[in-house]
């Protein structure tokens, strides 16, 4: 279902979005390159549901985005998400490519850079992902490092995420961040995330302990025409964390096996996450949906927070 408020770039709301637009409902974006490159099917099909569900749960929308034959969706109808699901060839979009799919006809997932862009261009404000993409290790020779920073520095979304993806330099990737002028706001802790873990052992730059404190916060910047998006480390439920100490081992280990493979460029995370899940013996995975989960929640938590500052 096309919106009659559709911006002037080729996009097309599920009816779901495009009633809580109507209505001015809290509404929470989400990636699709979790479901297309994160794992097989069908458990990528049943965590978008579940993360959906989660969503609506809370009294919020949820607004899967992708690009689907040349055409970005801003939410996606059922049939939709379960076709993407089983999707294996889909192009993986940031800002470099995210126009290229939609000009050459198709279908792809967008990574937290693509999906800030076009939650930004449909008036959305608040976007829930696993973790953010950043400054890759060994960066100071491969130069490698991710659109997501570039794009928090420019584009007003409030990303809930578990931290940055331990997989990376996360120190660097906060130098950076500071360097943009990014805020890094953890929920409820003094500590950083580390994804799949609670803590990094980094202090994080800001604490807040409520989704209404974050929505001041971005009121705030709002009155004073601060532009760009603002970072949330939520952390992982403690349950389902695995300790940061054990997980460094396994880190190590997918590294050491992506360079013997010479895996390089858009290659390196999805590589990456699928050793670390063999070296979990499948651990990895399932938190990893619990902590997307829990952001989802978070999120949900913050849109309405939002809705309440206006």
């Amino acid at each position: 279902m096309t919106s009659p408020a559709a911006p002037t770039f080729p996009v097309s709301f599920s009816a779901e979005v495009a009633e809580a637009k109507a209505a001015g409902k809290a509404i929470v974006a989400l990636e699709s390159t979790i479901i297309t490159h994160g794992m097989p099917y069908p458990g990528n099909l049943e965590m978008a549901r579940s993360v959906e569900n989660i969503i609506r749960a809370e009294g919020a929308v949820p607004a899967t985005i992708a690009v689907i034959d040349g055409l970005l969706h801003i939410g996606l109808e059922p049939q939709q998400l379960a076709r993407l699901a089983q999707t294996p060839d889909a192009m993986k979009l940031s800002r470099a490519d995210l126009a290229f799919a939609i000009a050459e006809g198709r279908t792809g997932a967008t990574t937290v850079a693509a999906t800030m862009i076009s939650a930004a261009r449909a008036g959305i404000k608040v976007f829930a992902t696993g973790g953010i993409g950043g400054v890759h290790r060994k960066a100071e020779e491969t130069f490698d490092i991710s659109a997501d920073l570039e794009e928090l520095s420019r584009t007003t979304v409030i990303v809930v995420s578990a931290g940055a993806k331990a997989i990376l330099d996360v120190p660097k990737t906060l130098e950076v961040l500071e360097t943009k002028g990014v805020p890094v706001v953890t929920v409820g802790q003094d500590e950083f995330p580390a994804f799949w873990s609670r803590g990094s052992g980094l202090k994080s730059p800001l604490r807040l302990d409520s989704p209404a404190a974050i929505a001041h916060f971005q009121h705030k910047r709002e009155e004073l025409g601060i532009h760009g998006g603002m970072l949330i480390g939520n952390p992982v439920p403690e349950a389902d964390e695995i300790a940061r100490d054990e997980m460094n081992i396994y880190i190590d280990r997918a590294l050491d096996n992506a360079e013997q493979d010479e895996i390089t460029g858009k290659a390196v995370t999805p590589y990456l996450l699928n050793s670390i899940f063999h070296l979990t013996g499948g651990r990895s995975l399932v938190t990893n949906i619990a902590l997307v989960e829990n952001n989802a929640r978070m999120a949900a938590r913050i849109a309405i927070a939002l809705l309440h500052q206006e």
